[in-house]
């Protein structure tokens, strides 16, 4: 089915302009035309990957999306920061309408590939594979496009290009504020999943992702020489005993089986080792796979940083911005997603994927309408296993045209 030449990094396509995505040929058959697209997508892929953008700051990203739209004859909303909003289908508002979503934003970190489309920007880079959901959703909305132009379209399909996933609570909250969801009776998405090769696509009924908080705690206090920690109020090491022990205090407060994890990533307090300072600040995410648990957690961490700190005399500032719930997949649209990729990829196609302690923003549409994510495959057979979020992650960019298809295909089965 995959021709390996066209893995990441080897491919031996001569992209072509972007512009040329609008060619698109005559057959009213999905794949056939994604298959058509596919050289022109991944040219427009490496051109995103290239030009990296943070979150509500995808201005190039929109832009180069809108274009094509544009070009297209596909109308479209832009949302009111970057980001946009197209709908394709007749425009009786009577008819079935469903959404799929693709996310424009980079992470930052560094891009550390040696590929010749390799970040442009210095500490940027698409680590997370949005550059693959953003050319997958465009090759879709392309692909049904030319269905609506010839009046094979059954409903109306809303195409959600969305800002700032990476952050917490995410862009999904603004799209859905500007009613992105409005009339809209199930959504879609993928997510780049480097562990599944390419031609895979992972599917799970029910939770598939966790809840995602942000915890950052600034504490404060009497400073002084380290050769007289009675006359201080050690701040560093009450700093030390509540990144060890709340972690370990919430396991004990939260039901073991919501998986709750509390990691830091970010720890500073002094500069000189004789120096007890005046102020440190830990910052990490606390992670769980129940949506209870999710609901206590803000209200018992604020506890327990109390009593932990209480005997040193420290002042704990807390920070904790509620992330993301978990993103729940409905059954009867997961069913919808494994009948797109049996019909698409064959019955070898779908696999069954694990719950992650991932946080994924998509999370807030299914908590108004339900929809369902599935884990699209992005590793060359036999080849590297790359981690998300890290920026040696490559991609094989067959994955680009098995994302149109599942997605286009879909929506067409959620309308029929």
């Amino acid at each position: 089915m995959f021709d390996s030449d066209l893995a990441c990094g080897r491919s031996t396509v001569t992209p072509v302009d972007s512009g040329s995505l609008t060619d698109v040929s005559s057959q009213s058959d999905l794949v056939a035309t994604i298959d058509d697209l596919a050289p022109s997508l991944i040219s427009l892929r490496r051109k995103i990957h290239a030009h990296p953008e943070l979150a509500w700051e995808e201005k190039h990203t929109t832009e180069l999306v809108a274009a094509e739209l544009d070009a297209a004859g596909v109308s479209f909303q832009r949302l009111p920061t970057t980001g946009l909003i197209a709908d394709l289908g007749p425009a009786d508002g009577s008819m079935r309408r469903v959404a799929l979503r693709a996310d424009l934003d980079a992470l930052p970190v560094d891009d550390t590939t040696t590929d010749p489309w390799r970040s442009g920007i210095e500490g940027v880079a698409h680590a997370c594979g949005h550059d693959v959901h953003t050319t997958a959703l465009l090759g879709a909305t392309l692909a049904l496009a030319r269905l609506d132009a010839a009046g094979e379209l059954p409903g109306r399909v809303r195409m959600v290009f969305q800002p700032a996933e990476e952050m917490m609570p995410g862009g999904a909250t603004e799209v859905i504020n500007h009613g992105g969801l409005h009339g809209v009776s199930s959504i879609f998405t993928v997510h780049c999943d480097p562990t599944l090769d390419v031609g895979q696509v992972g599917l799970r009924e029910g939770a598939i992702t966790g809840a995602a908080d942000m915890v950052s705690i600034r504490l404060s206090g009497r400073g002084g020489h380290t050769s007289r920690p009675h006359l201080t109020e050690d701040l560093t090491y009450a700093l030390g005993v509540l990144m060890t022990q709340l972690p370990a205090a919430l396991s004990r407060r939260l039901d073991p089986r919501s998986g709750a994890t509390l990691v830091w990533g970010r720890v500073h307090a002094g500069e000189a080792p004789n120096v007890i300072p005046i102020t440190g600040e830990v910052a990490g995410t606390l992670r769980m796979l129940d949506i209870g648990a999710w609901h206590q957690a803000e209200k018992i961490v604020h506890t327990l940083v109390d009593q932990l700190t209480a005997p040193y005399g420290v002042t704990a500032d807390i920070s904790y911005v509620r992330g993301v719930p978990p993103v729940v997949n409905d059954a009867i649209a997961t069913e919808t997603m494994r009948r797109a990729v049996e019909s698409t990829l064959g019955p070898e196609g779908a696999s069954t994927t694990a719950q992650s302690l991932g946080g994924e923003d998509f999370a807030w549409y299914l908590e108004s309408v339900p929809g369902a994510l599935a884990r699209l495959g992005t590793r060359t057979p036999g080849g590297a296993t790359y981690e998300l979020h890290q920026g040696s992650l490559r991609v094989d960019e067959r994955a680009i045209s098995v994302g149109a298809k599942v997605l286009a295909t879909a929506a067409l089965m959620a309308l029929g």
